[in-house]
């Protein structure tokens, strides 16, 4: 408290309110954005400590990626809006008394399964078309331009049922149908009708077919609401798989690995700063800055102990076989059993940017692909993926990673090509681990749309009939698996209903922004320069 005297002899009395910001608080704190502007986002304190006397907090920006995470100053924090922690829930009483306990579950359990067998017949009465699949495949024709005015697409209510495994299919470039001599294209979106549960794509690989028109003029496109192969099949949480390296984590983290605990990895010529906590020891996580060896990977705590280190080390490039060499950019595998040193130290360092996966040290089970590049100095690591021996959900990648001075440049897709060009040389379609972290989903979103529409437009007629190609075909060539091929085109808005069958519509917009993609796309996999021979590891006692 504190007193002031005014003119007229009066004093004025101020209180000084000291509020006690704590962990659990939620407050305002200023951060700049993108454009290098002021923002004030909502942000919670995680952890608080003191340095020379003054405070500093450790804050997650809510709504945005843990990798923005960050300790700020007090100057930062708009306490005139602060939210202090809720109270923890006690446990609930029945009529108020204490002691009692709550109703039964068991009667709650059964409320909800009458409540889903009512759900169930009102699904089943009004039956809808399922969208193609995987059971079957049938032939896909690609059809010419059409240039009437008849070509429109029903509603999804007046489409009728899909009563054959072998249900058409279509793929359609564009459609035509003039307007007082212009064009346009519009576009419905059909939602999906409550107590109604379409199907899944998982049916039959139906035909496929293409109307292709150079013009595109005008077009009423239905688009299906998507499911994207990244979400669970049945909507439950899976348990977190306990095998490997880098495990899926869907487990609510601690305090401890919510919050970045290295600062700062010197990593061969660059300096790289951590988005995620990564396990290394205590010790190491009060430096200012961990010095890795870029060829081996060891820490060190030191620029002292790296040179010391530097002598001794013989690799200039990483352990393992070179199968892939072309240009300055090479690949090497690794086997997580013969090489279990530098496997940890990869995962250790991938951990800092992954913020989806646990860390186990058990790699055997585990190989590894690492991209280098190639200068006097040696082989250089950009980035890496892993994937299981033996994968009983026909996974390819179960952990990938382009590293930050490399990201933007390409190589992500080189990666996601590269574990594809094995998987063809296997002779196995293959899907990347689940779940993907948000800059995993962009980059094999677009793979995948690149992939699947350069094959599409490549298409080519054969004795003057139409071009015919199934969504098992396209999965067996580029080696990514169907339900991966359906979300895909789901994703794209391509599939369309059209004359009870179903199409994937090709407008000029898709097919201009592909190609504009693919002339930025420099970097290719040669599979003429791999060299890979694939092992058969169910043969094999141990790994």
């Amino acid at each position: 408290m504190a007193d002031q005297s005014v003119g007229n002899g009066e004093t004025v009395v101020f209180y000084v309110v000291l509020v006690d910001i704590t962990e659990g608080c939620r407050l305002p704190v200023l951060r700049k954005n993108q454009e290098n502007e002021d923002e004030w986002p909502l942000a919670e304190i995680l952890s608080v400590k003191d340095i020379s006397g003054k405070n500093l907090y450790y804050v997650h920006y809510i709504d945005f990626n843990k990798r923005l995470d960050e300790w700020v100053t007090p100057d930062r924090l708009d306490i005139k809006k602060l939210q202090f922690p809720k109270k923890e829930a006690k446990t609930p009483m029945k009529n108020g008394l204490p002691g009692s306990r709550p109703s039964s579950p068991e009667r709650d359990v059964k409320r909800k399964a009458e409540s889903v067998s009512l759900a169930t017949q009102v699904t089943t009465a009004t039956p809808v078309p399922s969208l193609p699949g995987s059971a079957e495949a049938s032939q896909a024709s690609v059809y010419p331009a059409m240039r009437d005015s008849s070509f429109s697409i029903k509603s999804r209510d007046e489409h009728e049922p899909l009563t054959s495994l072998t249900t058409p299919f279509f793929i359609a470039s564009a459609s035509s149908s003039w307007k007082n001599g212009t064009s346009s294209i519009q576009r419905h979106l059909i939602p999906p009708q409550p107590g109604r549960k379409r199907k899944s794509c998982g049916g039959t690989d139906e035909m496929v077919k293409m109307f292709q028109n150079n013009s595109p003029r005008c077009s009423t496109v239905y688009l299906l609401p998507g499911e994207d192969s990244q979400d669970s099949s049945d909507g439950i949480p899976s348990a977190p798989r306990m095998t490997g390296s880098l495990v899926s984590d869907r487990s609510h983290d601690d305090i401890v690995t919510r919050m970045k605990n290295i600062d700062c990895i010197e990593l061969g010529r660059h300096r790289l700063k951590p988005w995620y906590f990564s396990p290394y020891p205590q010790e190491l996580t009060s430096l200012p800055i961990l010095y890795l060896c870029e060829f081996c990977l060891k820490y060190l705590k030191s620029l002292k102990c790296l040179q010391r280190h530097l002598t001794k080390c013989n690799l200039r490039h990483p352990p393992g076989n070179e199968i892939y060499r072309k240009g300055t950019i090479s690949f090497f595998e690794i086997d997580g059993r013969k090489n279990k040193a530098y496997s940890q130290n990869l995962c250790l360092l991938a951990k800092c940017f992954l913020d989806h996966k646990t860390l186990y040290y058990d790699t055997d089970p585990f190989l590894f692909y690492v991209m280098t590049e190639y200068d006097s100095k040696g082989f250089h690591i950009v980035g890496y993926f892993s994937k299981e021996k033996e994968s009983t959900e026909d996974y390819n990648v179960a952990c990938i990673l382009t590293l930050p001075p490399y990201q933007r440049r390409g190589y992500g897709k080189l990666l996601i090509e590269f574990s594809y060009e094995l998987s063809k040389v296997e002779g196995k379609t293959g899907t990347p681990e689940k779940p993907l972290s948000d800059l995993g989903l962009l980059s094999y979103r677009s793979y995948w749309s690149q992939t699947i529409l350069e094959i599409l437009m490549d298409l080519k007629s054969e004795n003057g009939e139409r071009p015919q190609i199934t969504i098992n075909e396209i999965s067996e060539i580029t080696s990514v698996k169907k339900e991966d091929v359906i979300s895909t085109l789901q994703y794209l808005n391509l599939i369309n209903y059209y004359k009870g069958q179903y199409i994937l519509t090709l407008s000029e917009d898709i097919v201009e922004g592909h190609e504009r993609a693919m002339e930025k796309r420099h970097l290719r996999i040669d599979p003429k320069c791999l060299h890979f021979t694939p092992k058969d590891w169910s043969k094999r006692g141990k790994w």
